[in-house]
């Protein structure tokens, strides 16, 4: 009982970065979490905000963003997840994202889990790229491009190398010591050869998936749209576009994770939005939806899609679920009084 012996005492869960990486997830058990997420939105049960963002006044190069959502079902859970992008951090040792997810009992509000979001923010964002190729890219594709670095980049590759046998993983970042150590550290993981390109065209014209992961500090064309094959995959999600606005003019199908992220300050296809030339009428569905089987994926070889994803709530709390479920069973984290 409380201090005053009438309410019910509240504990949540806290998991930090140790805890988390002690959970040794795997590749299955994120990419499950993930795709049942989606369902779950699919299928109409889940409630999601659109993410909103904090931008500081300090004379540094760095945002928050702000996510919110609930999924039912037996994940039952409310949650906020705060992210801070701060480009410039690398040059201080640090990441350049650091995340925090709150999760809340939705039926009386009281929390449930702190978790460290920085590791979730990075594998759920890989899943959504995997899963998104799962079911849109082309049968058996054999190239893989991939531009960026940064921590969401490892876990985009090494879940698209778990879904497919590509021939060829090609990547590309602006720092010569960052793609260098980066594709040092997948061939160590992966037990696979990477192709390291000094510049965006090679690494990704002929591809058959597109990954464009980079960290500009302002909208720059820099994935040419005459680069794009008929039949290829193209998913862009850098914060500031660096695809040329032409892009979508070639594109069979658009699909988004939630359109009601397609509005706000950030995004590859934010100028898209602000033209017209995507709209929710030109949009061909929500990745939910077809995971959910309401809407169809890729139905011809020769259609080229793009996949835009912004990041969703639901995946944070999806997977965050996952993870304090894996922690109860292992004995892993700490059980905080709340009240």
């Amino acid at each position: 009982m409380s201090l005053d012996g009438k309410t019910p005492p509240v504990y949540f869960d806290f998991l930090n970065r140790f805890d988390v990486e002690a959970l040794d997830l795997t590749d299955e058990e994120i990419l499950g979490a993930v795709e049942a997420g989606l369902r779950m939105q699919g299928a109409g049960e889940t409630e999601i905000e659109p993410r909103t963002h904090i931008r500081p006044r300090a004379g540094v190069e760095g945002h928050f963003n702000v996510l919110r959502g609930w999924i039912g079902g037996e994940v039952d859970s409310a949650g906020t997840k705060v992210v801070g992008d701060f480009v410039d951090n690398y040059r201080h040792g640090r990441p350049s994202e650091y995340g925090l997810l709150t999760l809340f009992d939705p039926r009386m509000g009281a929390p449930k889990a702190i978790v460290d979001a920085t590791g979730i923010t990075e594998m759920r964002t890989g899943a959504i790229t995997a899963l998104g190729a799962k079911y849109l890219a082309p049968e058996n594709p054999k190239v893989l491009g991939h531009i960026g670095a940064r921590g969401t980049a490892y876990w985009n590759i090494r879940l698209l190398c778990h879904l497919f046998d590509f021939e060829e993983v090609r990547i590309h970042s602006r720092r010569p010591e960052s793609r260098d150590s980066f594709a040092a550290r997948l061939e160590s993981d992966l037990g696979r050869k990477i192709d390291v390109t000094d510049d965006w065209q090679s690494c990704l014209e002929g591809a058959d998936i597109m990954v464009e992961a980079s960290r500009l500090s302002e909208p720059a064309p820099l994935l040419r749209t005459e680069w794009v094959k008929p039949g290829t995959l193209v998913i862009p999600y850098g914060t500031m576009s660096a695809v040329e606005l032409d892009l979508t003019d070639i594109m069979d199908k658009v699909v988004m994770d939630d359109w009601g992220q397609a509005h706000g300050v950030f995004g590859a296809l934010r100028a898209h939005v602000d033209a017209g030339k995507l709209t929710q009428d030109t949009l061909h569905a929500e990745l939910g939806q077809i995971v959910a089987g309401s809407r169809p994926g890729r139905e011809r070889a020769d259609e080229t899609i793009l996949f835009w994803h912004r990041g969703l709530s639901l995946s944070d709390i999806a997977l965050g679920h996952m993870m304090l479920e894996k922690a109860h069973d292992k004995g892993i984290g700490q059980k905080l009084r709340f009240w």
